[in-house]
Parts: structure tokens; C-alpha cells; sequence
């Protein structure tokens, strides 16, 4: 494993953040950030052999904290917290408690507040293993912050293996009740950023999903995705009926099938022309796949605009609005308990599309 470290300062903030590049023995290269935790770039080879940029990211780590991207925010790589994706008005009730978090995507509450953990500068501490190595980011979040409960710790370790898996390990503890549903909000595309995503071909492992209301928050049902634009159960393109769905494109939560808590595959993307494969796996009940669809080309790296449908998400998660959705797994965390994910991205070929 060879690792490469960086210092930069931070200019808008005046800190200074760290960056550590990881390359495995397959030469596939990671570069992650302690400021939000931010996988800024992953490098995997095509099936020529050729290695490209499968992230949307910067090179410059300044670009994350300029005044138009924290106005337009797409968490590009970001750790999410305390809770990802949406809370309906940004409220809901623990123990006979209610909590008001700040409304930031229109009348909801979104991806943990406008200071989330995107913007925080974690400690880190890299490790090497024989046949992986890593950083472990660990942060806490005080009480009442962005009107969270309780004091909440946590780690969050980043691991490269050999067999080109990121792996991604969540644990947090509270003193407190609260609620709690982290994510890593990485926007891959598998032709190397060089078109959009809407040609990727995706198998879902998912019968069924949470459909949402004209502001994006589930009804509190749980139904079949069948013959929908919501059924990848055999191999689709993203692009395929797109435009069936309302809205600018895919948003949406998928109920993963399998054991709660055990490490499922949830979904499988590959980029014919290409040939990169990526198999994503989750210990979460359920994920959001998102496709990019508020990406305008206001950001771009090496003069290549992220345009919509740039990329897709991924993102590992209890449901939307959980809290106050009594149907749903729980994302309470109480005292003495641990709150743990583990999230599995596996790179790979196919050369026979």
C-alpha cells in the first residue's frame, strides 16, 4: 500500500485540513479529506487498463468551501449526519420531547442541517494491514447541535483492500436519546467522467421502495416497485424511463432485500463501454439513489462541467423521515447502545458487455 499526505490551508475558514491519497497493490487510488470527510477522488482502471477519475470532486480543497457551492450544495463525497436525507419541517418528538432542526431544502430538514458533518474537520489517523490499509475520521457532535440531542461521538473508517473494496465502517455513541442515520454521499460515474450516467446499466436488490409526496418525504408506505420506473430488478439503464419519474430524475429510497443488519448487496452498476463494474453492499435496511439531477455545470474538474445526470449515489440509509414514521426501523439511539453500518463499494471489470 503507498500512502501520500497532504496539508492545505483552508483559505474562507483559515484551518489547515489534511488529504491522504491510498493506492492497493491493483493500483487502485482513494484520496480522502478530513474536512467532511470527503472522498475526493477514486482512480480504478478500465478494461483496457486504463485509470480514470470514477468521483465527482475537486482537486483543490478550497473549491468545497467556496460561497457558491455551500449556497448550492451537492455534498460531493461528504459524510452525511446526523441524519441523512430528509426530516419533514425539520421536527420530530423523543420522549415526549419536540425538537425543531433548520428547514434547508425547502420546508424540510436535509442531510443534518446547513453545518452538518460535511463541514467539519474530523481528526485522523491512518492505519496500514497486510492486505489493506485506511484512515479512521472520528468527531463529536455536542448537544443541540443543529438541534440534535445528546453529546454523539463517532468514527468513521475509510479501508482499501486488495480486492478493491472500500469499505466503510460507522460507529457513533450518545449520552443521550437521539436519532441518528449517517452515509457517505459520494457521486460515482464508471465511464471516468467522461459522459453522463444515464447508459449505466443497474440491477437493484430491492422489491420494493418508499414512495414520497411532492416535497420528497415518504407517505409511509412500502410498496412494490413491479413493472414501475422504479424496478431494476433485472438489469435497466438509469436512463431508460428516467423521465417517467416525476421530478428531474431519480431520488429516491430503496428497501433493500434481505436480513436487516447483515451485510446484503443492494445494488450492481456497470458501464459497458468502459467495462467498470462497481457491486455495492450495505448493512443498512435501505438506500437513496440519487442521479444527479441538480447538477447544472456550475462545478466542474479539469474543465469537465458536472452537467445533470453527471453521476449517481448510492447512499446507505435508514429511510427518509424516520422519525416520524412509526412503520419504519428506528434510527433511535439511546444510551449504552452503539450505532454501527457497514458499507461496501467493490470495484471491478467486465469484459464481455
Amino acid at each position: 500500500m503507498l500512502f501520500q499526505e497532504q496539508t492545505t490551508l483552508l483559505t474562507s475558514i483559515n484551518k489547515e485540513v489534511k488529504s491522504v491519497t491510498i493506492r492497493n497493490r491493483k493500483h487502485v487510488e482513494i484520496t480522502i479529506t478530513n474536512y467532511g470527510g470527503i472522498i475526493t477522488s477514486i482512480k480504478t482502471p478500465d478494461k483496457n487498463g486504463n485509470f480514470n477519475e470514477i468521483v465527482l470532486g475537486f482537486d483543490d480543497l478550497n473549491s468545497y468551501t467556496s460561497e457558491n457551492y455551500k449556497k448550492n450544495c451537492p455534498y460531493l463525497g461528504a459524510i452525511i449526519g446526523r441524519y441523512a436525507n430528509r426530516i419533514k419541517e425539520g421536527q420530530f418528538n423523543l420522549d415526549g420531547k419536540n425538537y425543531q432542526l433548520a428547514c434547508n431544502n425547502g420546508p424540510n430538514h436535509l442531510h443534518g442541517g446547513p453545518e452538518g458533518f460535511h463541514q467539519k474537520i474530523w481528526d485522523m489517523e491512518v492505519f496500514t494491514q497486510k492486505d489493506r490499509s485506511g484512515v479512521i475520521l472520528t468527531t463529536t457532535s455536542t448537544h443541540l447541535e443543529e438541534g440534535y440531542p445528546g453529546n454523539l461521538k463517532v468514527e468513521v473508517t475509510y479501508t482499501l483492500t486488495d480486492e478493491n473494496e472500500l469499505v466503510i465502517d460507522y460507529n457513533a455513541t450518545t449520552d443521550q436519546t437521539t436519532i441518528i442515520n449517517l452515509t457517505n454521499h459520494s457521486y460515482f460515474n464508471l465511464s471516468g467522467c467522461k459522459t453522463d450516467i444515464l447508459n449505466h446499466d443497474i440491477v437493484i436488490y430491492a422489491n420494493t421502495f418508499t414512495p414520497k409526496d411532492g416535497n420528497d418525504i415518504p407517505t409511509g408506505e412500502i410498496v412494490e416497485v413491479n413493472d414501475s420506473p422504479m424496478d431494476f430488478t433485472t438489469p435497466q439503464k438509469l436512463g431508460n424511463r428516467i423521465d417517467d419519474v416525476e421530478g428531474k430524475g431519480y431520488d429516491h429510497n430503496f428497501v433493500i432485500n434481505g436480513v436487516e443488519n447483515e451485510l446484503n448487496p443492494a445494488a450492481r452498476v456497470v458501464d459497458a463501454k468502459s467495462g467498470r463494474l462497481l457491486e455495492f453492499y450495505t448493512t443498512e435496511p435501505g438506500f437513496q439513489l440519487y442521479t444527479g439531477n441538480y447538477l447544472d455545470g456550475s462545478f466542474k474538474r479539469n474543465e469537465q462541467p458536472f452537467d445533470t445526470h453527471f453521476g449517481f449515489c448510492l447512499e446507505a440509509q435508514h429511510y427518509p423521515d424516520s422519525p416520524n414514521q412509526p412503520n419504519f426501523p428506528s434510527t433511535e439511539l439511546v444510551p449504552g447502545e452503539t450505532y454501527t453500518q457497514t458499507t461496501v463499494y467493490k470495484f471491478g471489470i467486465v469484459r464481455n458487455q
